[in-house]
C-alpha cells in the first residue's frame, strides 16, 4: 500500500507506510468515504448542516452539527463537542452525502446534540498526537493488570480522547466479564475517566487490521462496515472444500467474501435438476461425485457389482433426460455413451517442438559443485548381541585353568598371611 505521502525508492516505486492499510494522509485511510459533492466547488445556498467526522484513522465515526461560524469542511481537523470535554477528528463527509449516510445507518436529525467547535489549531493536533503515544502502552499495562485478576478477556486496543481525559479500553471475551475491580485499578494506574467497551472478534480484527490471503487489506478493515452471518452452507453451494484453515479468516470466524458471489451461484443452481444424486443403471448405480456450477457438467462415478469405474461427464439437460427415464422405470444401458466428447486441439492449438522458446539463459550464473557420493560398506554390521563367538574346547580349557588359577591365588595370600602373623608372635615371645 503506497500513497503519495509514502516514501519512495530511487525508480519512484512507493515503499508503503506499513500502516497496515489505514495512514494519516487519507489517500489510504481506513473505511474512507470520498466526498465528490466537495469536489465540484459549487455553493449550495441550502447546505446541509451536518457533518461526519471519523476518529482515530477511521476506528469509529460521529455525526455533528457543524455550525456556520466554523466553516469546517471535508478534510478539516476540528474539534467536537462530547460528554466529557472534547475531542479531535478529521471531518469525512460534509453537505447532502451526510443525509444519505444518515438515513443509510438510521440517524435520526433530532438524535445529534453534539456541535463542532472549532477547526483543530497546532497546540490541538499536538495534544492528540501525545494521546496516541500513550495509547501502546496503556494497552499492554491494561492486558497485564486484567491477567492478575484472572479475567478471560483480552485487551484489543485503546482509544484516548483528544483532551487526554477519557480513555476507552475495547476487549473481547467469550461471555460477561465482571471488570468492577478492573475499572477501579484502571482509574488508579491511567488517571483518566475509564470506558469499556465489549467488541466481537470481527471488530476487533476491523480495528487492528491486517492483510487477507488475498494480498489485500482486510475488507472489515478498509470499508465493509456491517457484518453479515456467514454459514458453511455458502461454502457448500460455491463446491468449497470445509476447510477450516482456509474458509477462516485473522478473526478466526468465516470469512465474509464466501457471501460475495454467493447469489451468482445460487442463481446457476437454479438451472441444475434436483434430487440428482443418484442414477439407476443396469446392474448399478451412478453416483454424484462433484459438479462444474458454470460450465453446466455433472460427474458421476459409475459403481457395478462391488466395482467403481471411472468418471463420466455429463452435461446437465442429459442428466434431466436420464431422471425422466429412471421415473418412468426404465434404467439407463450404457452411461460412457453419454459422456461428454473431450476439448479437441486444433492444428493451429498445436505446439511446435522446433521453435526455439526466447528465454533468459541462469544456468552460467548459479554453478553447484559436484557432490562425490560415498560407497556405502557392504561388510555386515552385526547386531551387539550377536558378537559372541561360541566357545571352542580351546577356550573352555583356558576358563577351566582359569577357574584353577584362582583359588590357587587365595591359599598363596593366605599363606603370606599366617606367616606374617607367625613372625609376630615369635617376636614377642623374646621380648617376654
Amino acid at each position: 500500500m503506497g500513497c503519495a505521502s509514502c516514501s519512495v525508492t530511487k525508480n519512484g516505486v512507493p515503499q508503503g507506510c506499513g500502516n497496515k492499510g489505514h495512514c494519516s494522509s487519507g489517500s489510504c485511510n481506513k473505511k474512507n468515504t470520498f466526498d465528490w459533492l466537495s469536489t465540484l466547488d459549487i455553493h449550495d445556498p441550502m447546505e446541509y448542516r451536518m457533518v461526519e467526522v471519523s476518529f482515530k484513522k477511521g476506528n469509529h465515526k460521529k455525526f455533528f452539527i457543524n455550525p456556520e461560524h466554523t466553516e469546517a469542511i471535508t478534510g478539516d481537523m476540528v474539534v467536537v463537542e462530547s460528554s466529557n470535554g472534547y475531542d479531535i477528528g478529521r471531518v469525512s463527509l460534509s453537505g447532502d452525502l451526510v443525509r444519505l449516510q444518515m438515513k443509510k445507518k438510521g440517524k435520526a436529525e433530532e438524535s445529534i446534540i453534539y456541535k463542532v467547535i472549532r477547526i483543530a489549531n497546532a497546540r490541538d493536533l499536538e495534544k492528540l498526537a501525545e494521546a496516541r503515544a500513550l495509547e501502546k502502552k496503556a494497552m499492554i499495562r491494561a492486558r497485564a493488570i486484567a491477567r492478575t485478576l484472572g479475567l478471560e478477556m483480552k485487551v484489543g486496543d485503546v482509544e484516548y480522547q483528544g483532551d487526554k481525559r477519557k480513555a476507552t479500553f475495547y476487549y473481547t471475551a467469550e461471555g460477561r466479564v465482571d471488570f468492577r475491580e478492573l475499572v477501579r485499578l484502571y482509574a488508579k494506574e491511567f488517571k483518566v475517566k475509564i470506558e469499556m467497551k465489549q467488541i466481537g472478534s470481527r471488530q476487533e480484527s476491523s480495528i487492528i487490521g491486517g492483510i487477507g490471503t488475498c494480498g489485500r487489506e482486510l475488507c472489515c478493515s478498509t470499508w465493509k462496515s456491517n457484518f453479515e452471518t456467514v454459514t458453511t452452507t455458502a461454502a457448500r453451494y460455491q463446491n468449497l472444500a470445509i476447510n477450516q484453515t482456509k474458509l477462516t479468516g485473522q478473526c478466526g470466524r468465516l470469512k465474509c467474501c464466501l457471501n460475495y458471489e454467493l447469489d451468482t451461484y445460487i442463481d446457476a443452481l437454479g438451472d441444475f435438476p434436483d434430487k440428482a444424486d443418484v442414477l439407476k443403471l443396469e446392474g448399478g448405480k451412478a453416483q454424484l461425485i462433484k459438479t462444474d456450477i458454470f460450465k453446466g457438467i455433472m460427474y458421476y462415478s459409475i459403481q457395478k457389482e462391488n466395482f467403481k469405474g471411472p468418471l463420466v461427464a455429463i452435461s446437465k439437460e442429459k442428466v434431466k433426460m436420464l431422471l425422466e427415464m429412471n421415473k418412468k422405470g426404465k434404467k439407463i444401458e450404457d452411461l460412457a455413451s453419454l459422456e461428454e466428447a473431450p476439448v479437441q486441439v486444433t492444428d493451429s492449438d498445436e505446439f511446435d517442438e522446433n521453435i526455439e522458446l526466447d528465454f533468459a539463459d541462469v544456468t552460467g550464473e548459479i554453478e553447484l559443485p559436484d557432490v562425490k557420493r560415498r560407497r556405502k560398506s557392504r561388510r555386515n554390521k552385526r547386531k551387539p548381541g550377536n558378537n559372541r563367538k561360541p566357545q571352542t574346547n580351546k577356550n573352555k580349557a583356558s576358563s577351566n585353568t582359569d577357574e584353577n588359577k584362582k583359588p590357587q591365588g587365595k591359599s598363596r595370600r593366605n599363606k603370606s598371611n599366617r606367616n606374617r602373623n607367625n613372625k609376630g608372635n615369635n617376636s614377642n615371645k623374646k621380648d617376654n
